[in-house]
């Protein structure tokens, strides 16, 4: 079933594995991602293409400086017929909600997701909303070093289980893509998946079999990013200021679950959680001054963790 999801998908989107791994790593894990790229990347087709094959609902919210809280979550209105307030639902009532340029916005807009992301739920005025099932927050990112973008706060960033960076695709999937867009347009998405199938999916998920070694592997990996003195890694110790948190440590042990259900596994290896480790942990280490002027990445200190771990 997933395979067709994926076959309906790339009716359109060419290329980009990674982000179409990522965003049904996510969905299927209740998790929610953030992805950085360039404009024209078609990261907004990518989604709405993956709820077209899913049957779900899907909204799109473009971030910008003027931008309100109240804009996502919704507010209270007055009727003049009635003489009294009534709530207006926004567009964060659905089950896909693309957070387009997230960045765009002021810590005060992006903060207003938080509550959904975490809780599943929206406040507005003195009443509490629950969103639809699934809810997943894909929020794409310009660059930081473009003009106009505001770096998201650690608390911000710590809400989503992973996070993709999107390059240009290859000279031949580029001339694909023109041929396809010059020729006929793209073809049409059928829906392929309900949502008994979709339970389905999550349900054989939380099936699939961790072993107790490797689940503490995990962990040694997220803690190594805390305190990297203790893995024989001093030399990482001058570049971090924080390491993963301990959601962290959840998203990874979901994540690495669901990697492996994809891959066609009934287990997870290794090599399932190194995969996942790079998606799951770069947006969460937060380097220093040092390590921005010596060109190291958050990617970097990764690879070298699992490098060093020995596997189960």
């Amino acid at each position: 079933m997933i395979e067709k999801v994926k076959n309906e998908v790339q009716k359109v989107i060419v290329g980009q594995e990674e982000l179409l791994n990522g965003m049904l790593i996510a969905l299927l894990s209740d998790g929610h991602i953030l992805v950085e790229g360039m404009p024209g990347l078609a990261k907004t087709t990518a989604i709405n293409s993956l709820a077209q094959a899913l049957g779900f609902d899907f909204k799109r919210v473009q971030f910008t400086p003027d931008l309100l809280p109240s804009d996502i979550t919704g507010s209270e209105i007055l009727d003049l017929k009635n003489n009294n307030f009534k709530i207006k639902h926004g567009p964060i009532f659905t089950n896909l909600l693309l957070a387009d340029e997230i960045n765009r916005a002021g810590a005060k807009v992006q903060s207003a997701l938080l509550e959904a992301m975490a809780e599943k739920q929206v406040t507005i005025g003195d009443e509490s909303f629950k969103l639809p099932t699934p809810f997943m927050v894909l929020a794409t990112a310009n660059p930081v070093e473009q003009e106009g973008t505001y770096e998201l706060p650690e608390a911000s960033l710590d809400r989503f289980m992973l996070k993709i960076k999107v390059t240009y695709n290859t000279i031949d999937e580029e001339l694909l893509i023109v041929q396809r867009a010059a020729r006929d347009g793209f073809e049409i998405i059928e829906k392929v998946l309900n949502f008994e199938e979709f339970t389905t999916i999550k349900e054989e998920i939380n099936n699939i079999h961790i072993d107790e070694e490797l689940a503490k592997y995990m962990l040694q990996i997220v803690f190594a990013t805390r305190n990297p003195e203790l893995y024989e890694l001093e030399e990482l110790k001058k570049y971090i200021d924080f390491g993963a948190s301990p959601r962290a440590s959840i998203d990874l042990y979901k994540a690495s679950r669901t990697y492996a259900y994809l891959d066609g596994k009934s287990y997870v290896t290794p090599y399932d959680v190194a995969k996942v480790a790079f998606l799951v942990l770069r947006h969460r280490i937060i380097l220093n001054y040092q390590a921005t002027s010596e060109d190291i990445t958050t990617d970097d200190i990764i690879q070298k963790i699992i490098e060093k771990l020995p596997k189960p």
